[in-house]
């Protein structure tokens, strides 16, 4: 599986910081955003996939992890920087875990919500992938 870790263009003032994401740091049209955000201890979110969406995940404060699976091999990425952000293409199954207090994950998605679109059962996940080979 290749993990894609995409530079966030940030501009620094002694006042603080300014992250910009613009049609060229994001690889695909947007057309959703949303985030999350006070997630109870110990909650696990996501765990889906999607056929068709891509993602674009950014821990904008705080930090979690996210684990991806392709049917045959996983990896686990922490995020906690709002300058970098993890590009998880359709047909990954993923997970968020281990936020930590006050952590906010923005998500931009290349589609708006098509429930259509879900994988929601680890094991339809699975018969999905082989049915794409």
């Amino acid at each position: 599986m290749y993990i894609n870790l995409i530079d966030i263009p940030k501009v620094e003032d002694a006042t603080g910081n300014v992250g910009i994401i613009e049609k060229s740091v994001v690889p695909f049209e947007i057309k959703r955003v949303f985030y999350l955000f006070d997630i109870a201890e110990g909650v696990t979110r996501g765990r889906h996939a999607h056929k068709k969406l891509l993602q674009f995940i950014i821990a904008i404060s705080g930090s979690f992890d996210v684990v991806m699976k392709d049917g045959t091999s996983e990896e686990r990425v922490n995020l906690n920087s709002p300058v970098k952000g993890l590009l998880i293409q359709n047909g990954i199954w993923s997970e968020l875990e281990n936020f930590s207090s006050g952590a906010v994950c923005m998500v931009i998605a290349s589609e708006v919500y098509d429930e259509k679109d879900y994988i929601r059962d680890y094991s339809a996940f699975l018969e999905y992938v082989k049915s794409q080979s």
